[in-house]
């Protein structure tokens, strides 16, 4: 069995943060490794837990998840900082992800899509809410060209079904859900999307996404 995935839980709600421990605790993936109610508190936290992933809410009291998620990125680079927040508007989710946020999530989200999205964080990659990931495709896509640009074909193409695994998963579908979608087995969703990363050059889900939109794919 993989190591646990160490968490640390930021919100400034106890009750909320009492019930989020208590739905991963029963998770065989993660530990919780303590909690902090602002992000002065988990600045200190983090130091000494050393945590795998702190799940951060935004909107606190002290210092906000933005800043402590600025903070915690430059002084614990080995972190990663999952935000899940109410809040969905777009000067947040940018301002979360410019601070070092590998994700964005909101509370509503289903456990089994959170607990997902801890290991993948753990692992470095990028998990986004789907209308998250989409409203950041579209404000990439309005930025200006630095110039003149031709995107590059892939050394390898990608097969029809790995595109079909990549227009799921640039809608932000989990390997469960995508495999769900194209009746397949998890663990063979898992081999594509494996290999759709090392096609495109991609270090991750939202990279893929990202790469394969520039390239003309989805």
């Amino acid at each position: 069995m993989s190591a646990l995935v160490r968490v640390l839980l930021v919100d400034d709600q106890a009750l909320f943060r009492e019930a989020l421990a208590t739905l991963l605790e029963v998770r065989p993936e993660i530990e919780v490794v303590g909690e902090a109610g602002d992000g002065d508190a988990a600045l200190r936290r983090a130091a000494e837990l050393r945590p795998d992933v702190v799940l951060m809410d935004l909107h606190m009291p002290v210092l906000d998840g933005i800043a402590a998620t600025r903070r915690l990125r430059v002084e614990q680079p080995a972190v990663q900082v999952l935000a899940l927040t109410t809040f969905d508007d777009d000067e947040d989710v940018f301002a979360a992800l410019r601070a070092g946020a590998v994700g964005y999530l909101l509370k509503d989200v289903p456990s089994d899509r959170l607990v997902e999205a801890l290991l993948a964080a753990a692992r470095g990659e990028s998990v986004l809410q789907p209308s998250v990931a989409a409203r950041v495709i579209a404000r990439l896509a309005q930025l200006p060209d630095d110039g003149p640009r031709r995107p590059q074909p892939l050394v390898v193409p990608l097969s029809e079904r790995e595109l079909e695994v990549l227009r799921l998963l640039a809608d932000g579908g989990s390997n469960r859900e995508i495999a769900a979608a194209l009746f397949l087995a998890e663990g063979t969703v898992k081999n594509h999307v494996t290999n759709v990363l090392a096609k495109l050059g991609a270090r991750d889900r939202t990279q893929a996404a990202l790469r394969a939109r520039a390239l003309d794919l989805i």
